[in-house]
């Protein structure tokens, strides 16, 4: 069986990936780590035309290859206004949702190469200046970004190279604790691209080779809808997000679990495919939970909207408070490690 030595490496891989900003439409410096990554494991790894990472992770049968998406492209900002004091209003990127963006770090990423820091604030946020503080709903007209430097106007904040359409990036807070939970924003779903080179590093250090081709594709869309569409390899009929699994109100999955979902927002995942998870978490002994998302879209409906004739799944570590300032443990991440190996027939 794998051992948890590969969860770990799994978390710094995850650690290190989530230290480069990358929400949606500026994901290169992280796809060539990933890639980079990948190909450090002896993996052969390619930028795709759209910026995402395939790598090929071997295999025997080319004919019944299986794809495991992951993506590495998270939530953001882009600069829609520069107000007249300076201060900047934000179109968001993916679903950054301005309720849980308030009094939170940024850094401004400028065409010309700089990094502003600032903090996304309320307009006029002083609770001893402002009666409507309380009252004031958190929309992103409400919100703005407040620089870090010596600004009074719109000239001052052009003259340091901010101009509208520049990226906008929340700093990730990342951090493990004792207890073995994991926080950071964006473990959706840079987690999970932690998880599959921790799978690789298993698959390099045994020495095996899976019945099936495997390709590993990290994608840099997702959080739009679009990041699994394309860059599927010729003899693929099965494609698995590894994604997060969500925690919350009426379902089943905790942190610590790894979440096989069987119906989200776009309907439900193939029963054979949900069928063999199940199966393949029971003979490795991965404690798991079934499933279904209301609220929830993954790379592999992409795959499928764009014509690609396969079997789909989702698979995930559960992940608490998404698309907010998440929470995960390290044995969610194990028994993710764990399905994989059963499902592909390459646990010891």
């Amino acid at each position: 069986m794998i051992n948890k030595e590969y969860a770990d490496f799994s978390w710094e891989q995850t650690a290190a990936l989530l230290a480069i900003d990358s929400p949606t439409g500026f994901t290169d410096a992280a796809a060539q780590w990933v890639k980079a990554s990948f190909e450090s494991l002896g993996f052969p790894a390619s930028i795709t035309t759209k910026g995402g990472v395939l790598a090929d992770l071997g295999g025997k049968d080319d004919a019944d290859a299986l794809l495991l998406e992951a993506h590495t492209d998270t939530l953001g900002g882009m600069v829609r206004e520069i107000k007249g004091t300076g201060c900047l209003k934000l179109t968001n990127l993916g679903g950054m949702d301005a309720n849980n963006a308030e009094a939170e770090n940024v850094r401004v990423h400028t065409r010309g190469g700089r990094v502003i820091e600032g903090t996304c604030q309320l307009h006029d946020p002083s609770i001893h200046v402002n009666g409507s503080y309380r009252d004031t709903k958190r929309t992103w007209d409400a919100m703005e970004i407040v620089l870090d430097e010596d600004v009074k106007t719109a000239e001052d904040a052009r003259n340091l190279g901010i101009e509208v359409g520049d990226i906008v990036c929340f700093d990730p807070r990342t951090r493990r604790t004792a207890s073995g939970y994991l926080k950071s924003r964006f473990l959706d779903d840079k987690l999970s691209v932690g998880i599959l080179l921790g799978f690789a590093k298993y698959l390099r250090d045994t020495g095996i080779t899976p019945a099936r081709r495997v390709y590993a594709h990290v994608t840099v869309y997702e959080e739009v809808g679009h990041g699994g569409a394309a860059s599927v390899p010729r003899g693929v009929t099965e494609a698995i997000s590894v994604d997060m699994g969500c925690v919350g109100d009426g379902l089943q999955c905790t942190e610590r679990q790894v979440s096989i979902c069987a119906k989200d927002s776009g309907g439900p995942y193939s029963y054979a495919v949900v069928g063999g998870l199940i199966e393949a978490a029971k003979k490795t002994g991965a404690d798991y939970a079934v499933d279904v998302y209301p609220h929830y879209g993954s790379d592999v409906e992409a795959t499928l909207s764009a014509g690609h004739d396969i079997r789909h799944g989702l698979i995930g570590a559960g992940v608490f408070a998404s698309h907010g300032y998440e929470r995960s443990h390290i044995d969610g991440v194990y028994n993710t490690l764990k399905l994989l190996t059963g499902y592909l027939g390459v646990a010891e």
